[in-house]
């Protein structure tokens, strides 16, 4: 057997789903990154792809930030406080573009494929597809998740709307002298 294949004491048996996505989490995170930010205009993805600087490209970098975080949640265990404070940052700036709900939350569902292709050749060698499955059952956990922070900030938005239209009919009314000042 050549070197850096595997050896004869690991076994297939002793291959996990979970160490592979350890050891390619930096090609996997950086892939996944970059799906998320090709679902904007060329413009903006430029951009975005410079995630570095926090304070000169803040959406960049949240989400860098956010996708490293899930992933690691991916890969420890689903706990929601955990996850909200991954997700929030990602999709409430999701939820003030121009985004339909569904493309709003579909960017974890490209983890899948982002994972299927790196890793493509070893899941099908070592018959991992009960844990394939199993991982990609946290993820659509984790779309359920974020498709709640989603609804709860678009709720947000029709509220803060909604007091902004009757506020500016009240003071409308008030200058036609149709209400008094103190109604």
């Amino acid at each position: 057997m050549c070197p850096g294949s595997i050896t004869m004491e690991r076994s297939v048996l002793e291959i996990h789903l979970k160490n592979l996505l350890v050891e390619k989490k930096a090609v996997i995170v950086k892939q996944w990154f970059d799906a998320v930010v090709e679902t904007y205009p060329v413009d903006a993805s430029g951009f975005l792809k410079n995630h570095a600087a926090q304070f000169t490209n803040p959406v960049g970098y949240t989400f860098a930030q956010g996708i490293e975080g899930l992933y690691d949640s991916l890969l420890d265990g689903l706990m929601p406080d955990r996850v909200s404070a991954f997700l929030d940052g990602i999709v409430r700036i999701r939820a003030v573009q121009d985004f339909a709900p569904s493309q709003a939350v579909s960017f974890i569902f490209l983890l899948k494929n982002v994972v299927r292709e790196e890793l493509k050749n070893v899941l099908r060698e070592n018959r991992l597809f009960d844990e394939l499955a199993a991982f990609d059952s946290a993820i659509d956990d984790l779309a359920l998740f974020a498709f709640d922070i989603y609804m709860k900030c678009r709720e947000t938005i029709y509220d803060i709307k909604a007091r902004e239209a009757r506020n500016a009919t009240f003071r409308l009314l008030q200058k036609a002298k149709l209400i008094g000042e103190n109604e």
